[in-house]
């Protein structure tokens, strides 16, 4: 099933690599793109898993790279991707699931037939569904839905112990964040649309299809209620350090620190804490980091390496600017690998610095 060598690991300490993780039953990576997320996802995940604990790792963003990492294909929904640990992976499709969403035509999802709307979609007809409709497709942010939906019914599975969350770059995330309140607002304005037209809600169904079908329009309505309350669930869990443990991930350069100062107000503003800063591609010794003999690891030469030496000069300079993003935070360190970080060798690496 997998294609991960196993074979791989044996120049590494095993007691050195981290056998489960110290986290909450929610993990979630986030941070602006390009700066390790899935690596840090995907390395935790499989930490997790080592000790026999059930995780999930799960990507939202569109740009799909969490297959590369893990060397082995990722499914659209969650499956097992090893046999020797319970390590499940899941690749959302933001297209795919707005089509079989809870508002997709004809249903698949909340309420039944009719799609989510129900008999309120109908009632109000192509305009109005579209209005109404805070999943749909016509909506900015409408691959962001689809992934919160699906994060939503992976957070709650029982085959779960643990679900690690590689985020989409920072501006998807937040938007994820606002959609109780956008859902809060649009069934407000229905609602007060249906108060206004009253009686007359009754008897529109015929003008529109003139089929003798009874529309109902609580049915449309009871659905985006029940939908506003789990995505009101999901931020509540956001918002607990005690379930979940937001990681922030930032390069030591300059534009990064700023970005993760901006994404760290962002998120105080919801209320939701950020327990760990990883700062990824330090130019450092991967023994500075860690406790890990690993023999193949290239250390930055800092002595003789002209270049290693400026480049190790900037990224000083953006972590002592980064004092304010450190403060209050557990910092995590991860070496710049002089290869590609993927496959279960440099993963339980990864793993190791993390929770050092």
């Amino acid at each position: 099933m997998s294609e991960i060598d196993v074979e791989a690991v044996e120049d590494i300490d095993e007691e050195a690599v981290p056998t489960g993780v110290d986290a909450p039953e929610y993990v979630l990576y986030g941070g602006k793109g390009g700066v390790g997320k899935t690596t840090m996802a995907a390395a935790t995940a499989l930490a997790s898993a080592r000790d026999g604990t059930a995780t999930l790792v799960v990507s939202t963003d569109p740009a799909h790279s969490l297959s590369d990492t893990l060397e082995t294909e990722i499914p659209a929904e969650p499956a097992q991707i090893r046999e020797d640990v319970p390590l499940y992976a899941a690749e959302i499709d933001p297209e795919a699931a707005l089509e079989d969403g809870p508002f997709a035509e004809g249903g698949g999802g909340m309420g039944g037939a009719g799609g989510a709307l129900g008999g309120l979609g109908e009632v109000l007809g192509g305009a109005g569904e579209e209005m109404v409709d805070p999943l749909g497709g016509s909506m900015p942010g409408a691959d962001e839905a689809a992934a919160i939906r699906l994060l939503i019914r992976y957070m709650d599975d029982p085959r779960f112990d643990r679900v690690v969350v590689d985020t989409a770059p920072t501006g998807h995330t937040l938007r994820l964040l606002e959609l109780p309140d956008v859902m809060d607002s649009m069934l407000g304005k229905v609602l007060a649309m249906r108060e206004r037209m009253g009686g007359m809600m009754e008897n529109l169904g015929g003008m529109f299809g003139g089929d003798d079908e009874e529309v109902d329009p609580e049915e449309g309505l009871d659905d985006l209620r029940v939908l506003s309350v789990r995505i009101e669930q999901l931020r509540d869990v956001l918002q607990d350090p005690a379930q979940t443990d937001f990681r922030v991930v930032m390069v030591p350069e300059e534009l990064s620190v700023l970005e993760s100062e901006r994404l760290l107000g962002r998120l105080d503003e919801f209320d939701v804490p950020v327990g760990t800063v990883v700062v990824n591609r330090v130019m450092q010794d991967l023994a500075d980091v860690a406790d890990v003999d690993a023999d193949w690891f290239v250390s930055p030469d800092l002595e003789d390496c002209e270049f290693c030496q400026r480049r190790w000069d900037v990224q000083r300079d953006a972590l002592a600017r980064s004092q304010e993003v450190f403060r209050g935070h557990d910092v995590r360190r991860v070496p710049l690998f002089a290869e590609e970080v993927q496959g279960e060798r440099t993963l339980r690496v990864v793993a190791a610095c993390l929770e050092e």
